[in-house]
């Protein structure tokens, strides 16, 4: 009970701080940049499905309809950010490596959920490592996401990896492009976060912020 109280007081506090950084970064008049958010898996496809039948496809959906909203409703649209599917339906990772390089996207962001034993459980971010010019630039990236994640919300992290996945080597030398996996679907405290809408906002702001600290705008 206590270890949930502290949680939602986190994301209280968080939340809190909206207005600051609102009045901070809602100064700035450089140039948009433009982010793309890869929201995980869709249609047919549910990616991996967990406790209570969480299905990962949902949670990154949700995730990522937050940081567009976040970006317009507390930023005044201080990003142009891009979702790969705006729906439930499925895009192919082609398709989606092809829509971000068509919007010449500055930062490329996947979202997912990690499976594993149910004793699994944090954050973890993801960049391409092989034959990358980005490799510092993502990895800046992956490290300003899991710091935010942690910092505000006290969430578990794992650190950043280094992997083929096929959507981080489609953007291999066109900008800094990770992947996020938001935590485990099949533990039964993250997938128990995962279902209160609140905290997948709270979720929705940490990224945010932490692509904005990355690109200190």
């Amino acid at each position: 009970m206590k270890k949930k109280l502290k949680c939602h007081l986190k994301n209280v506090v968080f939340l809190l701080a909206l207005v600051n950084m609102y009045l901070v970064f809602g100064q700035n008049t450089e140039s948009k940049k433009r982010i793309i958010i890869d929201v995980g898996h869709g249609g047919y496809d549910p990616g991996a499905i967990g406790i209570h039948g969480i299905q990962e496809k949902d949670v990154a959906l949700a995730v990522a309809r937050n940081i567009l909203d976040l970006n317009d409703i507390l930023l005044d649209g201080k990003l142009n950010i891009y979702l790969t599917r705006y729906s439930d339906a499925f895009v192919s990772l082609a398709k989606r490596s092809r829509l971000a390089k068509a919007l010449d996207a500055d930062v490329f962001v996947s979202l997912h959920c990690n499976a594993s034993q149910v004793n699994s459980k944090g954050m973890e971010v993801y960049a391409h490592s092989s034959d990358n010019p980005y490799l510092k630039a993502s990895t800046s990236l992956s490290l300003s996401i899991l710091n935010e994640s942690y910092k505000k919300l006290g969430l578990g992290i794992r650190g950043v990896k280094f992997s083929d996945f096929q959507v981080l080597r489609n953007m291999s030398g066109f900008c800094p492009a990770v992947l996020v996996e938001l935590g485990f679907v099949t533990n039964w405290d993250e997938a128990s976060y995962f279902m209160k809408p609140a905290n997948k906002k709270a979720l929705a702001l940490a990224i945010l912020i932490g692509i904005i600290d990355y690109l200190e705008i």
